[in-house]
């Protein structure tokens, strides 16, 4: 019952049985492989199926000296999901992350960008670079669809639904949405294809993706990072910017200007409420507006009259 084995096994089950993206994958079995090496460097003899709650807990000691508490509590619930699994299959009984607690940590609100500065990351575009047409279409996507980035680079031509207003994104644990596409950001995309995708020999396995570099290839993660940073830095904009901010920004304009919640959920591909919930704690000004509006205390005249 060697670690790389328990791993392995524990790979396959978050890909299959919890449908989850290889990045996602990654994430959650890099946290085993840090309890791994701290196991290995102090030479504790100890297998997934036998170490217990001590040796978690030096583990987590050791880490709380250079890491933040929210690093902690990442890597503590990343722990704590292995383990479930370990007793979920019958390879243990108990899980030994059950009584070590996370550390408290604030609520992290994220960076939103105004119309303003979304505008002024777009006119920043250089347009006379081959690639300008697609960032535009890039960028104009992400925000006015609210797009994750990796919903973004695995977007396809057959998911544009151009003439119903709706574009098919494949989300997280791949469950389909269906999103509406503004008239504007149709604008851009058909720019980029009629313009500049036309002339690029896409390879075999990419030809039905939208968003292509220069080789033919589907764009990576750290590219549409690169592209924001630079366009952020060429536009004076102090803020620390990724595709989630202009993702975030999208969900705060909607918020702002009197979107439900519920369907504010569903355009962004929230599995719970609760995660959406984040954007009230951005906007306190909409949320003062509802109170005044609908308190019991805040009598029309009308009803002063029954």
């Amino acid at each position: 019952m060697s670690w790389k084995h328990k791993i392995t096994d524990y790979k396959i089950f978050l890909r299959i049985e919890r449908s989850l993206s290889s990045n996602s994958v990654e994430s959650y079995t890099r946290d085993v492989h840090k309890l791994v090496f701290f196991v290995v460097e102090y030479n504790i003899d100890k297998q997934p199926t036998n170490i217990q709650k001590e040796e978690v807990q030096q583990f987590i000691y050791e880490i709380a000296k250079i890491l933040s508490p929210r690093t902690q509590a990442r890597i503590i619930s990343g722990l704590r999901s292995f383990f479930d699994y370990l007793v979920f299959e019958g390879y243990r009984e108990d899980n030994p992350m059950d009584l070590i607690e996370s550390p408290k940590i604030g609520l992290k609100l994220p960076d939103v960008l105004s119309n303003e500065e979304i505008t002024t990351l777009i006119a920043n575009i250089d347009l006379s670079h081959p690639q300008g047409e697609r960032n535009k279409a890039i960028i104009e996507t992400i925000y006015g669809c609210g797009l994750r980035v990796s919903e973004l680079i695995n977007l396809r031509l057959s998911d544009l639904y151009f003439d119903d207003g709706f574009i098919k994104v494949i989300g997280k644990g791949n469950k389909t949405r269906f999103v509406p596409i503004h008239t504007t950001t149709i604008k851009y995309i058909n720019t980029y294809i009629n313009y500049y995708r036309k002339h690029i020999t896409p390879h075999k396995e990419y030809s039905d993706i939208l968003f292509l570099n220069r080789r033919g290839r589907s764009l990576t993660r750290q590219m549409i990072f690169i592209i924001l940073k630079n366009l952020a830095t060429k536009s004076n904009i102090n803020k620390k910017i990724g595709p989630h901010t202009l993702r975030h920004s999208f969900a705060t304009y909607l918020l702002k200007n009197g979107a439900d919640l519920r369907v504010i959920q569903q355009l962004l591909g929230h599995e719970s409420i609760t995660t959406t919930e984040i954007y009230l704690h951005l906007d306190k000004e909409y949320l003062k507006n509802v109170m005044t509006k609908f308190h019991p205390r805040s009598i029309s005249k009308n009803d002063d009259d029954i």
